[in-house]
């Protein structure tokens, strides 16, 4: 569950317990009861249960068949509707990175910060690929990500300054200050512009990827466009030597049409 901010008066701690109960759902979930729920969540089983009813009400969670089990309403998918469709560079990057992914042969996507997670927005596979393993709606741990790391690079100092002030100075189960690797990530955009994970943080030994930040008009913080595969698909040298560059091209070419400046924040 997200931290708190129970310092400022302004903050609606049970706006904030409901939204956790709706974040918690996956797409391969097959419905959540209380107990899961409160177990994702870390909120007690009395708490969820007020807040699966209410949301229930008012149609964001549905029980469908099976009166046991949540799973997100239809008033949720209209809302989610609304928000992609308001979206704009999605639609346009869409021509730019579903070739990239065919000639990479890489899962490209579109991640953006929920809370100390990247949450999957988007997805392009490439067209001769049955599977890759990750789904719009999955979550990568911020930290020991790529794309993390890329996020926390392109951060402003105000940004990064809440989110040391949300979530401590430390990389969880780590000695590693999350200032050190916001600097490591932000060296390597500035020398050669896209983020591999370092200081031995990876979150699965399974997955390579490689990640460029991009600042759109409709969000607050910059989001991050990156391309993953096995490490036998995408090997560090070709990370560095052949999609790292094409992402970073890709983006860049985003950035033109959209009218954006990069999203690399300049210090000092």
């Amino acid at each position: 569950m997200a931290k708190e901010a129970p310092t400022d008066r302004r903050f609606a701690t049970t706006l904030a317990r409901g939204m956790s109960v709706l974040r918690a759902f996956r797409p391969s979930d097959d419905g959540l009861s209380n107990q899961e729920l409160s177990e994702r969540t870390g909120l007690p089983k009395s708490t969820v249960s007020r807040l699966t009813f209410t949301l229930q009400a008012l149609g964001y969670l549905s029980h469908g068949h099976r009166h046991d089990r949540y799973r997100p309403g239809p008033a949720l998918l209209a809302l989610g509707n609304v928000a992609a469709a308001s979206v704009s560079f999605v639609d346009t990057a869409t021509d730019i990175m579903q070739p990239l992914a065919d000639e990479t042969g890489t899962l490209v996507l579109i991640g953006v910060r929920d809370d100390q997670k990247i949450l999957l927005t988007k997805t392009w596979r490439p067209h001769q690929a049955s599977s890759i393993w990750l789904e719009v709606g999955h979550r990568i741990p911020l930290t020991h990500s790529s794309s993390g790391q890329a996020q926390l690079a392109a951060q402003s100092d105000r940004e990064f300054a809440s989110y040391v002030d949300t979530y401590g100075e430390m990389v969880e189960d780590s000695d590693v200050t999350v200032a050190s690797l916001r600097e490591d990530a932000y060296s390597q955009l500035v020398a050669r512009g896209f983020v591999i994970a370092g200081h031995g943080l990876r979150y699965a030994s399974t997955v390579n990827a490689v990640s460029v930040p991009f600042r759109s008009h409709e969000f607050d913080e910059p989001v991050v466009f990156t391309c993953g595969a096995t490490p036998e698909m995408l090997t560090v040298e070709r990370m560095e030597n052949e999609v790292g560059p094409k992402l970073q091209a890709a983006v860049r070419t985003l950035e033109r049409m959209t009218g954006k400046s990069p999203a690399l924040v300049q210090r000092g």
